[in-house]
């Protein structure tokens, strides 16, 4: 990519003219129909696409995938923040639809670039893990197969996230204050420890600020509210 059209100098009408992109990565994520002149997550967007015009280089792999993942992980933390969260869950894996015209094609060598990015998250993550007494193989054995099961421990583990109190518990001691954790949102005990591992490891990733290409493959969309 010819890093020069992100030079400010020629940032504004680069950012005019994907505006496109960022809307569809917006919309995408927040499963609505949203307005440049109403909506604050079009405005947290746009500065993370500027962000990402920021702190891009060729080390980053493809310019799109990269701003699309910044652009994806401001919204989450957007979303951490503001008490009005929307009701969060994973996407289908299987889904095949293409939601985002990347405009230019990824190289293998930006692949490769990203793989690599991917791989050195996941030992950061798998270290990370050890710390607290976990391990991938841990996680696999006890990760839920239900989708409903593991969009409510989505919504669980991104409220707890939010609070304070419970993440410097965790960073802390090492373990879940599983009682703060009931009383926070009203879940049975037994369903916070069946899950605890799984629950553990999806507050760390959601609160961690280097795992941007994970945050990315774990798909999180924001749902339908239920009245």
């Amino acid at each position: 990519m010819n890093l020069s059209i992100l030079e400010p100098e020629n940032r504004n009408a680069f950012i005019e003219e994907n505006k496109g992109f960022i809307y569809a990565c917006t919309e995408h994520i927040c499963k609505r129909k949203l307005d440049w002149n109403n909506d604050d997550e079009l405005s947290i967007s746009l500065m993370a696409f500027n962000k990402a015009c920021n702190t891009f280089n060729n080390s980053k792999g493809n310019f799109y995938s990269y701003a699309g993942i910044v652009i994806k992980n401001s919204l989450i933390d957007y979303f951490r923040k503001n008490k009005n969260i929307p009701v969060l869950e994973f996407e289908d894996q299987n889904e095949k639809k293409e939601y985002i015209d990347l405009k230019i094609s990824v190289s293998e060598y930006e692949k490769g670039i990203e793989n690599k990015n991917r791989a050195e998250e996941i030992m950061m993550l798998s270290n990370e893990l050890k710390e607290y007494g976990l391990s991938f193989e841990m996680l696999v054995k006890s990760s839920p197969s239900h989708e409903d099961t593991r969009n409510m421990l989505l919504n669980i583990a991104f409220l707890c996230t939010k609070n304070n109190m419970i993440m410097e518990y965790i960073k802390r001691k090492k373990q879940l204050p599983v009682n703060q954790i009931v009383s926070l949102t009203n879940t049975k005990r037994k369903k916070i420890e069946k899950w605890r591992r799984y629950l553990l490891a999806l507050m760390l990733i959601l609160s961690g600020k280097s795992y941007q290409y994970i945050k990315s493959y774990l798909n999180i969309k924001a749902g339908e509210k239920n009245d």
